[in-house]
């Protein structure tokens, strides 16, 4: 028994030993793509990637349901194959997330009652690396050795870029100025500073971000450099983050994920958090571009809540949708979002063009505007924290999804997303100012999607959502598509009276064809609304714009999407600033 509990501990540990290899392989290429501004080939190793660990356990799961005719669950047997497990990871370098890879494989295996901490890993071990030496994942400097512009140069240069900075010692001079601008701790001698800079640069898209702190006697600054490349063989520093809050943001959950060259995922996260305190560690490990890692994180997280609190799941606010029914825990801030068994005869679709549509939007790049979804099955609820009303939308919406096991309640399949403001009822309490930033952020939302090859097809207000740090964020995903199945036409002009007042359109209307101009009647029918819409925004109304943007997508033109504001860039503080030297 012992033996084939080993071999079958052995054979699911090197389904995730292969899974890491190939996952770091494609993440070391990062620096290069980013280097040869292969912004295509970036895109599609991105896409990759997130589908990586999904081909991993299938691996494993069909080479132990074959090699040992693996047919019910061995009580006694897959006991000790946890305990064989347990010891394979006492010296892993990423413990928590090959529990997270058994756990995948075992619910591929066996059914939900067996989903305890027993048989998987609910509980985590990898706790232990607490109390072990810190793997050294960041550099210390002290520019009282070498002068502060000299030191941070040498920090520039220690990311061993085969493209050199245009301009490095201009570019340190600017972000010095701004240190000292933005970050009041930082403002002491240099004898009384330190910087500790990870030692590995976060490459997405076209940026790459180096991070770490700032110590002075004042306490820790966190900060991250955002680093360009200019496509034309130089490097420039673009912007400084000194605030945990804006920090977030770049790691926000529409981000897509960052390539990072970190064998010590725990010890990184760890340091994040530091940094970015209230970002979650499901949140971390998701940006790092573990996101079943992140499910992981989340769930124990939420399984900790829900022991620690007693409010009902309840409906979410909001117009409910054709396809989803969406509920929520007030205590907690996300969403729980169910596909319908049907749907509104509007929805020409089955539940797997929906299913499908959620993952065209995990493996694409959401440009900081799409809601990252984490995609669940078999998730047990205790059955008393349902609200009636919930229970009763729940029958009558979803019934094949629905079922008891003594006194939980089980889904079949669910997704979770960080819970936001619907835009159509931030607009209805929004001051003016409040207002026209919300429709400048919707226009903007809108803008970025479409130049990243995503049509939102539905645009109605109630669709997206305003995050804490007043975002604007599409999530609803049943009616996307790509931009090339697309047909923009101008919305042909009524001349008769009976054009006029036809109750149906006049015109033909094929399916894939799209009027913007009915942006205007349909998602901005309220007239302050389109008054404010259309201070930056009007070019949407236009079915050139759209034309125009078909073909940019069509030509592989990639628009810079930044994840900061265009207020943290150096490019107009360059201008503005003297040239005195900074010592």
């Amino acid at each position: 028994m012992n033996n084939l509990a080993s071999t079958i501990a052995k054979n699911i540990i090197t389904g995730f030993d292969r899974h890491i290899h190939l996952f770091i392989e494609i993440t070391k290429s990062a620096q290069q793509r980013f280097q040869q501004c292969q912004w295509a080939e970036i895109q599609k190793a991105a896409k990759a990637r997130t589908t990586f660990y999904e081909q991993r356990v299938e691996e494993s799961f069909n080479t132990i349901k074959k090699d040992f005719l693996i047919e019910s669950l061995d009580d006694e047997l897959w006991l000790q194959v946890k305990k064989e497990y347990i010891d394979l990871l006492a010296d892993h370098k990423q413990p928590e997330l090959a529990e997270t890879f058994y756990n995948s494989v075992f619910c591929r295996l066996f059914e939900r009652k067996y989903y305890h901490n027993d048989y998987i890993f609910v509980e985590s071990t990898a706790h232990r690396l607490d109390d072990r030496p810190t793997p050294e994942i960041y550099t210390s400097y002290k520019p009282a050795v070498k002068g502060l512009k000299k030191t941070i140069c040498d920090i520039m240069n220690a990311h061993k870029s085969t493209v050199p900075f245009v301009d490095l010692e201009g570019d340190v001079e600017v972000l010095i100025r701004a240190f000292r601008r933005k970050a009041h701790k930082t403002r002491f001698k240099v004898e009384d500073l330190q910087f500790d800079i990870l030692n590995f640069t976060f490459y997405r898209n076209k940026g790459a971000y180096l991070i770490g702190r700032v110590l002075s006697p004042a306490g820790e600054t966190p900060f991250i450099i955002a680093v360009l490349n200019n496509e034309k063989g130089g490097l420039y520093i673009d912007a400084l983050l000194t605030k945990s809050e804006d920090m977030a943001v770049v790691f926000g959950f529409a981000r897509a994920y960052f390539f990072v060259d970190c064998l010590h995922p725990y010890a990184l996260v760890k340091f994040l958090k530091s940094l970015i305190p209230h970002k979650t560690r499901a949140d971390l490990y998701s940006a790092i571009g573990f996101h079943k890692e992140g499910k992981t994180q989340f769930y124990r997280d939420f399984l900790h809540h829900l022991d620690n609190s007693d409010d009902k799941l309840t409906l979410a606010p909001g117009i409910k949708g054709m396809v989803m029914s969406v509920f929520t825990l007030p205590s907690y801030p996300y969403v729980f979002k169910i596909i319908k068994d049907k749907f509104s005869p509007s929805k020409n679709m089955t539940r797997a063009d929906v299913k499908g549509k959620y993952r065209l939007v995990k493996l694409h790049d959401r440009v900081g505007r799409m809601a990252d979804t984490m995609e669940y099955s078999e998730v047990a609820f205790p059955k008393d924290r349902f609200n009636d009303e919930l229970l009763e939308e729940l029958h009558k919406v979803a019934p094949s999804l629905i079922r008891y096991e003594d006194d939980l309640l089980i889904i079949e399949h669910l997704y979770i997303e960080r819970r936001m403001v619907p835009l159509n009822l931030y607009l209805a309490k929004a001051n003016d100012k409040e207002l026209e930033e919300a429709l400048y952020g919707y226009g903007q939302a809108i803008k970025q999607l479409i130049s990243a090859n995503i049509f939102p097809g539905d645009m109605l207000l109630k669709n997206f959502g305003v995050t804490r740090h007043n975002r604007v964020i599409f999530y609803d995903y049943d009616e996307i598509t790509y931009m090339n199945e697309v047909n923009f036409r101008v919305k042909p002009v009524a001349v008769t009276e009976e054009q006029i007042y036809a109750a149906e359109p006049w015109y033909s209307v094929a399916p894939g064809d799209m009027f913007p101009e009915e942006i205007a009647t349909f998602a901005l029918a309220n007239p302050k609304y389109l008054k404010a819409f259309k201070i930056h925004h009007e070019d949407l109304l236009t079915a050139s714009y759209w034309q125009e943007c078909q073909k940019n997508v069509a030509k592989g033109l990639y628009v810079d999407v930044y994840p900061y504001p265009d207020k943290f860039r150096f490019c107009e503080m360059r201008k503005a600033m003297n040239k005195q030297p900074v010592t």
